[in-house]
C-alpha cells in the first residue's frame, strides 16, 4: 500500500527558509520521478520542482528558480524541497508526487505559510 509522510511545513517570515521532506513507501521509489506541487489559496495546483528517478535531471517553475532546490535520497525513499528566500506568494499547501509513466501517487500535503 502506497504511503507518504510529508513534514517540514509551517509558518515562516518572509526571507526565511524551510525544508520539506516526503518519505515514501509501498512502491519502488527509485524507479519513480518525484515532483513537488503546490496549491495556494484560490489557485490551481502548480508544479514547483521535479527530479528524475536517478536524480540526474531537475526542473523548476520560473517563480522558484534560484530559491528552491529539490533533492532525493533513494536509500531513504525520501524526496526533499529546500526553500530559501521565501515570499508571501509561496504560501500554499505543498504536495509530493511520484510518477512513472501513467502511474502516479500523491502525498497528503503540508501547509507552508509565509507571513510576518
Amino acid at each position: 500500500q502506497v504511503h507518504f509522510v510529508e513534514s517540514g511545513g509551517g509558518l515562516v517570515q518572509p526571507g526565511g527558509s524551510l525544508r520539506l521532506s516526503c518519505a515514501a513507501s509501498g512502491f519502488t521509489f527509485s524507479m519513480y520521478a518525484m515532483r513537488w506541487y503546490r496549491q495556494g489559496p484560490g489557485k490551481e495546483r502548480e508544479l514547483v520542482a521535479a527530479m528524475s528517478s536517478g536524480g540526474g535531471s531537475t526542473n523548476y517553475a520560473d517563480s522558484v528558480k534560484g530559491r528552491f532546490t529539490i533533492s532525493r535520497d533513494n536509500t531513504k525513499n525520501t524526496v526533499y524541497l529546500q526553500m530559501n528566500s521565501l515570499k508571501p506568494e509561496d504560501t500554499a499547501v505543498y504536495f509530493c508526487n511520484a510518477v512513472r509513466g501513467s502511474r502516479y501517487y500523491w502525498g497528503q500535503g503540508t501547509q507552508v505559510t509565509v507571513s510576518s
